[in-house]
């Protein structure tokens, strides 16, 4: 499947779009700016552009009020398809955020409800008790996601509900032309309505992709023929920053084994789970690190290891933002323009080199070297064999192993490497090397 092979680059249109952070219910043609975006995100070496919400809600985009009419506040359905049809033309796919768990108070059916109560048409499309109350004073009770109010459970039970967001989404592949999505909370979804979804959009396309929110547990229990194509990889997400900043590369290393490695009971061998280093829900990894030296380092396991990478806008070029209080503001930031440094240079050179790389999209994973400050993993096929080889450390280091063969080309630099006695790794270093055959 092309998502296999895929870089993918997220954005938070309400944030970089500098969108008021309530809806004020003013028109404002903002989600234009991602035009001036288009070259800058091919120039990353990213294929596939995934939109945070960008649907008409209350405040963030996960509070949905319509799933058929983009926020006022970015504009129209108009501009976003000019945005989408530029994406197209420069070769970029488009992924947008499925939020169908819950919506906001301002949604359409949940107004009716309001208004009309045990008389409203809608009252089994939430989960609705009118012997009580909400914390809000509206004469019933009804469930929210996780506790949160302002998020109204939808019930997803009612065919009339599940009706209601397919055909949202056979309308944002006719207008917008989309070719996947990103499940908010798929942990939450109830699987049937995970293989409704998986059968749904097959239909539609036939290779769209499903990308589901989770965090841990089994990810097989949303990730299988029957559900979500790949799922996000919370766990190796904190052993790609906590690995460098407690000088500790056993971490990721054993996590990765765990996943991918060669055993038998590997959870995930074969699958492209979605890799980051940092989202809208997480602190910047240029704020995450204690030691600056340490951002390509990761950015060069994020590219080297199993799965499908993504970038979250801003952080290409190192931008920070720490999410404190529970707030998630300062990592949504509004941009005027993109911007780029040698870290973008450094990341278009790693997606480069994974794409014309048959081992680094779809190899087998071996640790071969592993210390507290070094690591060194093969990912091989039957075609190729990589070594991704990273070393934390302010002094160079000499791997010793039997490499298999006398030479190598490293696919960042296409600078030959030559095996014999042992392989010296620079200061804060990383290495892909293609070894011969």
């Amino acid at each position: 499947m092309w998502f296999d092979e895929a870089v993918l680059y997220q954005i938070y249109p309400l944030g970089l779009c500098g969108a008021p952070r309530e809806n004020d219910g003013v028109t404002e043609h903002r989600i234009l700016r991602i035009l001036d975006w288009v070259e800058h995100i091919k120039d990353t070496g990213a294929d596939t552009v995934l939109f945070n919400p960008l649907f008409e809600s209350d405040r963030h985009g996960y509070d949905t009020r319509d799933f058929r009419t983009v926020d006022c506040r970015l504009g129209t359905n108009e501009d976003f398809k000019k945005v989408c049809d530029a994406l197209h033309a420069a070769g970029l796919r488009v992924l947008l955020d499925g939020v169908f768990h819950h919506v906001g108070r301002g949604f359409w059916a949940f107004r009716d409800v309001q208004q009309r109560r045990w008389d409203s048409p809608y009252k089994d499309w939430f989960h609705i008790s009118f012997d009580g109350n909400s914390n809000y004073n509206d004469g019933f009770w009804y469930e929210g996601w996780e506790g949160h109010m302002e998020l109204v459970k939808l019930n997803l039970q009612n065919p009339a509900v599940v009706e209601h967001q397919f055909e949202a989404i056979r309308g944002w592949v006719e207008e917008f032309g989309i070719d996947g999505l990103r499940l908010d909370v798929a942990y939450s979804l109830p699987p049937e309505f995970l293989k409704q979804l998986r059968s749904f959009t097959a239909s539609l396309k036939e290779d769209f992709v499903l990308i589901g929110e989770t965090l841990h547990g089994d990810y097989n229990r949303w990730m299988n023929d029957e559900m979500c194509h790949s799922v996000t990889n919370y766990e190796c997400y904190k052993g790609l920053y906590s690995s460098f900043n407690s000088m500790n590369l056993f971490e990721i290393g054993h996590s990765l084994a765990r996943q991918f490695g060669p055993e038998q009971w590997t959870l995930y061998k074969g699958k492209h789970l979605l890799s980051f280093l940092d989202n809208h829900d997480v602190t910047r990894i240029a704020s995450m690190l204690e030691r600056k030296e340490h951002l390509p380092l990761a950015y060069g396991i994020l590219f080297g290891m199993p799965g499908v990478p993504a970038l979250y806008y801003g952080s290409e070029w190192g931008i920070e933002g720490r999410k404190e209080n529970g707030s998630d503001d300062a990592l949504r930031p509004a941009i005027q323009k993109p911007e780029s440094n040698e870290l973008t240079a450094w990341i278009a050179r790693l997606a480069a080199a994974r794409k014309g790389s048959n081992a680094l999209c779809y190899g087998n994973y071996r640790n071969v070297v592993l210390t507290n400050r070094q690591i060194i993993f093969e990912r091989r096929t039957d075609s190729e064999r990589v070594l991704v080889a990273v070393n934390a450390d302010n002094v160079p280091y000499v791997a010793h192993f039997d490499a298999g063969c006398g030479r190598a080309e490293d696919l960042i630099t296409g600078a030959p490497h030559d095996f014999g006695g042992g392989s010296e790794l620079p200061p804060y270093s990383v290495a892909f090397w293609k070894m011969e055959r």
